[in-house]
């Protein structure tokens, strides 16, 4: 397995449990650090878990991310980037897991941050403790039960030193402003561990509406896409689905016929305010998302086929509201999917839920 370790308390002490264990399973376990090169004297920190891998007699390697970094949405890039990187390496070294030191703080703060951004149950369901990284590939979070005090404990009681990263408290980042806000939230009862146990229910009853929902979605479809549809479902079945049912039904005939990723907000739109209440009046609409026209026809017949070309909204028009240095704007929208957008990017055709940031 491979260990995502960075050098602050929760992944050297993810290291140093693992090289404790590594003898009674038996496991193969090396060491990656991402050197994201933000900032001046990143690589001799990477060099520093180096060091206390080897000592600890694991093998480590320094995965520099390379190129020009974006001027905006720096945190989501050198996410992407990371998992990228790990799952690169994993399959190098013929690692079919790799572990991050993800705690239930940083659950958290991901359900506080998905909340100000307008996310879904998906959404608020946080990151999972196991899902799939790459072709033959885990991702595990062992510690995202574990508050981190735990950890902080830990490695105090055995004198293992760790690194301090200063953007854990710098302000230009959300996850930093929601950090120093804590103590006025515990205060009124919001504390980390209710949140998280609100991902847990949220990932339950968001697990549900998708089972349902790929069960209506199964007996909806009609066989054949005649003319130039990609797929066509029963308009019957989906006017008799309750909305939240209805609403993920939609959106998985999106995926299947290769929509981008969408706002949960449009699909709403599309779902609850347009393709529903057409079909249980009994009259036909057309409207567009995701690349998709998606149109309900007289006769009941709802198809997905591909938008035809128009022009582009003027940016000033498409981009009027909201104030970008609050937190949830200017951030990535919520999404509702199958997919938490907590690695790589997806491609085309696969939706994805939640806001992603670089601590996910």
């Amino acid at each position: 397995m491979l260990l995502a370790v960075s050098g602050g308390p929760d992944s050297t002490a993810l290291m140093h449990a693992a090289a404790a264990l590594r003898g009674a399973t038996g496991v193969s376990v090396q060491v990656a650090t991402v050197d994201h090169g933000l900032r001046a004297g990143s690589d001799a920190e990477a060099e520093a878990v180096g060091q206390a891998a080897r000592t600890l007699g694991l093998p480590h390697a320094i995965l520099p991310w390379s190129g020009p970094k974006p001027g905006t949405g720096l945190q989501d890039a050198a996410r992407n980037a990371r998992y990228a990187l790990l799952a690169a390496h994993a399959e190098a070294v013929g690692a079919g897991l790799v572990l991050t030191a993800h705690t239930q703080d940083d659950q958290a703060e991901t359900v506080l941050m998905r909340l100000a951004a307008g996310s879904g149950l998906a959404g608020l369901a946080g990151m999972p403790a196991e899902r799939g990284l790459a072709p033959g590939l885990t991702l595990g979070r062992p510690f995202l039960h574990l508050p981190k005090s735990a950890l902080l404990a830990w490695c105090a009681a055995r004198g293992i030193p760790y690194l301090h990263d200063p953007a854990n408290a710098n302000p230009r980042f959300a996850r930093a402003r929601l950090r120093a806000s804590w103590p006025a939230l515990e205060r009124e009862g919001l504390t980390p561990a209710r949140l998280a146990r609100l991902a847990e229910r949220a990932a339950r009853d968001e697990a549900a509406l998708r089972s349902a929902a790929e069960r209506a979605f199964d007996t909806a479809r009609r066989p054949g896409a005649p003319g130039g549809a990609i797929l066509c479902l029963e308009g019957a079945a989906l006017a008799a689905l309750p909305d939240a049912v209805a609403l993920r039904c939609i959106d998985l005939a999106l995926s299947r016929a290769g929509g981008a990723p969408r706002r949960l907000e449009r699909l709403e739109a599309l779902v609850l305010e347009s393709l529903l209440p057409a079909l249980r009046r009994g009259v036909p609409v057309r409207r567009t998302l995701a690349g998709l026209l998606v149109a309900a026809e007289a006769d009941g017949t709802v198809s997905l086929a591909p938008a035809p070309p128009r022009r582009r909204r003027a940016a000033g028009a498409a981009l009027a509201a909201g104030v970008p240095e609050l937190l949830g704007n200017g951030d990535t929208p919520a999404y509702i999917g199958e997919v938490c957008t907590d690695g790589p990017e997806q491609p085309r055709g696969m939706s994805v839920l939640g806001v992603a940031h670089a601590k996910d």
